[in-house]
């Protein structure tokens, strides 16, 4: 089985896959940060476009399904534009909290307006950080989230590692990630719009055809859900389950910290 991210040491320096590209583990990060700082002005507008609208629905599913409550602390890892963060925001209520914490810097003011003009924005708060090394405590939240997110991260287990040494016991965890479609046909029509049409559409509407060729690799490279259960089995996380969304374009992930 392929760790998330399929990670190859080898024996040498520590390598690892920005899309099909194998470069440096310190490379991709450099890659990754660039891709997305030339796509954060027209995220989701791209987002919304590409996935037909989609996208709000799946997000919402997987908020709905992480069964958030009232005075909740939650964690949204990779938040960038923060999307899931405004529908967590409304779950846990006025006591509640909810932490948008990514990396990247043009991500986050790109989702600052929307927050900032909801009634939601005294709930949300935003930090810049590394996700496989978080600024917080142990046992410090209620719920973590990260939606579409730990694929691009060069170390994913170490994500999924400090997701759980920062929840609670009884905390929850969703991932939110693409994957592929089940059925053979609708495979071969997501192939060709995602590797011709997408980028394409990338270049047009935002300016880099190379972010949008990565976003497909990324998701090719990435592994299948029964293998991201197993991971997730193998860190601590209990209950562990999943839900295919649209013939399994994108997949609900959830675990509960034991």
């Amino acid at each position: 089985m392929q760790a998330p991210g399929n990670k190859d040491r080898g024996g040498g320096p520590e390598v690892a896959y920005c899309g099909y590209r194998r470069v440096s583990a310190a490379e991709k990060g450099k890659l990754v940060h660039q891709h997305f700082d030339a796509v954060a002005r027209k995220y989701d507008l791209m987002n919304t476009l590409l996935s037909f609208g989609l996208h709000h629905l799946w997000k919402w599913t997987a908020v709905r399904l992480l069964d958030l409550q009232p005075g909740d602390r939650v964690i949204d890892v990779c938040g960038g534009t923060a999307d899931l963060a405004l529908l967590a925001a409304r779950a846990v209520g006025e006591t509640g909290q909810v932490i948008v914490y990514d990396i990247n810097r043009a991500m986050m003011e790109a989702g600052l307006p929307k927050v900032v003009h909801s009634p939601l924005a005294p709930r949300i708060r935003f930090v810049q950080g590394d996700a496989q090394r978080l600024a917080c405590p142990d046992a410090s939240f209620d719920a973590a989230m990260v939606g579409f997110g730990i694929r691009n991260l060069t170390q994913p287990e170490a994500g999924f590692k400090e997701m759980h040494r920062v929840l609670k016991t009884g905390g929850k965890l969703m991932c939110l990630e693409f994957s592929q479609p089940v059925t053979r046909w609708f495979r071969w029509l997501y192939d060709c719009y995602s590797f011709h049409l997408m980028p394409a559409l990338g270049k047009l509407l935002a300016g880099s055809r190379q972010a949008y060729t990565y976003l497909p690799e990324s998701i090719r490279r990435f592994s299948q859900p029964q293998e991201l259960s197993a991971l997730l089995e193998g860190l601590g996380f209990t209950q562990v389950r999943y839900r295919r969304l649209t013939n399994g374009i994108a997949v609900i992930h959830l675990g509960v910290k034991a």
